[in-house]
């Protein structure tokens, strides 16, 4: 039998729309009116601003180990206004901009970050699952969400979120083949800060893009300029609009880069070189975005100003709740896991409980 050419849609998109002087294709922007886009730069800087407080935070001992999200902010922000409140998201550990968009409150992230297991009780009404740190393991949770709406007939979409490293694990690839094969409503935010880590990501991958990975599992793969927030937010409004509809899900690669370090116990001075970082803070997401909202006469010194006071206000609020907060219970970190404790780990209660009560921590 003579060979034969498979044919395979292979044709990707990248859009984007702001260049870095915050001028834009306005055939390419969304139609937003001023609120929203003041609203837009509002979330944004307010994740900047929170991001630089913890980082502070954990450097004086008030928190611990710490994921800062600096350069994100358009990925996170831009994706998660173009949801509904019945929409539902599975996020990893980096995704504070997203979070606050949805309405969360800054003290779940500081009690998250600060040890403390009230962090992870997400509040009611609010349709996100908590923090999952293990690498890729929401976008299976994203799944089962998407999986259960479809179920119910519902009209809702998922997000999950990932960087450029979670595409290197099974989890991921389970996710994108069972969501290509049940067309779930879900929408894979890949946000590629071009580390693993410290693992760069022509390291990880053969792959030209890692949007084209979705074609691999029968489904569409975008590309989107992840510092620019309106890139973003067009490009996800899409992908929403047409899982809403039953039109099955989308990878999205937002290519952007982690302008901090992987965690405050990572030292990235060790992996790559100060004037790759120089080059990418001229692509600020933030900064873009507040030139454009500038040109269009949307936001003024004044104005600008005002924001920031009231970030700075609503940030001091929080971490002032967050150092007050007088519930935690060292005898914590032996509950929620094991209904009934084997005498090993009882034995390891025992022992904490007297080494409090020695040094007058506790009264019982």
């Amino acid at each position: 039998m003579p060979k034969k050419t498979i044919d395979i849609e292979h044709d990707l998109t990248h859009l984007s729309i702001l260049n870095e002087k915050g001028e834009a294709d306005e055939s390419l922007a969304p139609k937003l009116n001023g609120d929203t886009l003041v609203t837009m730069f509002r979330n944004m800087l307010a994740t900047r601003r929170l991001d630089e407080r913890m980082i502070n935070m954990q450097r004086q001992g008030r928190i611990g180990t710490y994921g800062p999200s600096r350069g994100q902010e358009a990925s996170q922000v831009g994706t998660a206004m173009a949801l509904r409140p019945d929409d539902w998201t599975a996020q990893a550990f980096r995704e504070m901009g997203m979070t606050l968009t949805r309405g969360w409150k800054m003290d779940l992230t500081l009690f998250f970050w600060g040890g403390y297991e009230e962090g992870n009780a997400v509040a009611k009404g609010h349709n996100d699952l908590p923090i999952a740190v293990p690498v890729a393991s929401q976008t299976l949770h994203g799944v089962g969400i998407a999986w259960g709406m479809k179920i119910k007939k519902k009209d809702s979409v998922c997000i999950t979120y990932l960087g450029d490293g979670g595409t290197s694990e099974g989890d991921f690839h389970e996710a994108m083949n069972f969501a290509g094969v049940y067309d779930l409503p879900l929408i894979f935010i890949v946000q590629n800060n071009q580390f693993a880590i410290s693992h760069p990501r022509r390291k990880q991958t053969k792959s030209r893009t890692l949007a084209q990975k979705a074609l691999a599992y029968g489904f569409e793969g975008v590309q989107v300029d992840g510092n620019d927030v309106l890139a973003v937010y067009s490009a996800t409004c899409d992908a929403v609009a047409k899982a809403r509809k039953g039109g099955g899900p989308t990878l999205i690669e937002c290519v952007t880069y982690r302008l901090s370090m992987h965690t405050t116990a990572d030292d990235p001075t060790r992996y790559r070189e100060d004037k790759e970082v120089k080059e990418w803070e001229k692509r600020d997401p933030l900064i873009r975005f507040a030139k454009y909202l500038r040109n269009k006469g949307v936001l003024d010194d004044e104005s600008i100003e005002g924001i920031e006071n009231d970030v700075k206000d609503e940030i001091a609020a929080a971490v002032k709740r967050y150092e007050e907060y007088e519930g935690l219970d060292p005898l914590d970190s032996f509950k929620y896991i094991l209904a009934e404790l084997p005498p090993d780990i009882q034995a390891q209660q025992d022992e904490f409980v007297a080494a409090l009560q020695n040094e007058g921590k506790m009264s019982h």
